[in-house]
């Protein structure tokens, strides 16, 4: 692949298919908190680990394009802007996100963007080793010890910027044509377009599925 505009149909398919569920799973939450929802429905052994699942390969697929990307600096300004649209707009409703998934990716972007010249010198099992010691020191802590952030979507950098830097790494390979052929014909119908409109079907989803919550909570009134 030697063109930006060369898209992986695959790649997008992934990106795709993670913000369909991630986009079930904040229903989910809306079911629970607005409508009278069992929470088990939310939060259960199964959905609690596939959260994380679709979750970090959204992230990881994030540090993937990021070598294909013109500007990571610029793309993180973008991200980073539409971060704080979301922090403001969930504040209003009393659900206030201060450094959710988005946020997260805005700033990968732009420590990538700003450190990329040194970042691709790190071998992707490095990543791996971080992100591992990261989660077993931490255990998934906030960004400081002691620091205690209420926030209705919770990604610190630590330990997930280490899955979004071993997604550089990845592209890497990816760019040079160093996986199967099959992974660079492989096609699957709708997943690859909606994989290319992942932001605004992020900055759209919730308040539409909140406008319906309320919507159904009004008429069952």
């Amino acid at each position: 692949m030697t063109e930006l505009s060369d898209r992986i149909r695959l790649i997008d398919a992934l990106r795709g298919l993670s913000i369909l569920l991630m986009v079930v799973h904040h229903a989910l939450y809306d079911a629970a908190a607005f409508l009278g929802a069992p929470w088990w429905l939310f939060s259960n052994v199964v959905f609690d680990y596939l959260h994380l699942v679709f979750a970090g390969t959204f992230i990881m697929l994030a540090g993937v394009s990021s070598r294909f990307s013109r500007s990571n600096v610029k793309r993180g300004l973008k991200t980073l802007v539409c971060a704080a649209v979301v922090t403001a707009v969930s504040w209003q409703v009393s659900l206030p996100i201060w450094f959710g998934i988005l946020h997260l990716m805005a700033f990968c972007m732009l420590f990538y963007g700003l450190l990329r010249r040194w970042l691709d010198r790190v071998p992707h099992w490095a990543w791996v080793a971080l992100w591992a010691t990261s989660l077993y020191v931490l255990d998934v802590a906030p960004i400081l010890p002691g620091l205690d952030i209420a926030s209705a979507d919770w990604f610190p950098p630590l330990p997930w910027m280490f899955i979004f830097l071993l997604g550089t790494s990845v592209g890497a390979a990816i760019r040079d044509r160093k996986f199967p052929q099959w992974f660079y014909t492989f096609d699957v119908p709708v997943l690859p377009v909606i994989g290319r409109y992942t932001l605004w079907i992020y900055m759209l989803h919730q308040p539409v599925l909140y406008g319906i919550a309320q919507f159904i909570r009004a008429v069952a009134r």
